[in-house]
């Protein structure tokens, strides 16, 4: 299988099995926007919360840990014309975010995981949130993509 994600902890340790589940994840990603032949693929970085408070702080100006943080690599019209191996971009995972917010919302480690993962990728891949409109668009994207790798809440 090609790999379409590149995994480096930041004071964690490797967990192999969470490689083979989040190219999964990114591999049905890229199928669904129709990447998969490209030579991109994403950065993924696990670590916890005080990395991610720190990098929030350091790229966004905001002194506050979050769950995930993506940082695209490319505008959304130039995504396609990609033809080098490159970084789509790199998300940023605080994995006892993840394991909390599995908790608060009464779903696994995995399901949080892999929300997290797409979340991100469509960030990558120029979505956002911050109005309704686009709200509804990205989750639409999210849904579709987890409903197509059987994830559910």
């Amino acid at each position: 299988m090609k790999q379409f994600v590149e995994i480096e902890y930041r004071d964690l340790e490797p967990k192999e099995e969470q490689e083979v589940f989040m190219n999964k994840i990114m591999a049905k990603c890229f199928e669904v926007e129709k990447l998969e032949d490209t030579k991109l693929y994403v950065s993924i970085i696990l670590t916890t919360p005080q990395v991610i408070k720190e990098m929030n702080y350091q790229y966004r100006n905001i002194n506050e840990e979050t769950d995930v943080l993506s940082f695209p690599m490319f505008e959304k019209e130039e995504i396609h014309n990609i033809t080098e191996q490159e970084a789509l971009g790199d998300i940023v995972i605080s994995v006892q975010r993840v394991i909390e917010q599995a908790q608060e919302y009464g779903h696994s480690f995995e399901r949080e995981l892999a929300y997290m993962l797409v979340h991100g990728f469509y960030h990558l891949m120029g979505e956002d949130h911050m109005e309704e409109k686009e709200k509804i668009i990205m989750r639409e994207k999210e849904e579709h993509v987890l409903s197509q790798l059987k994830i559910t809440r």
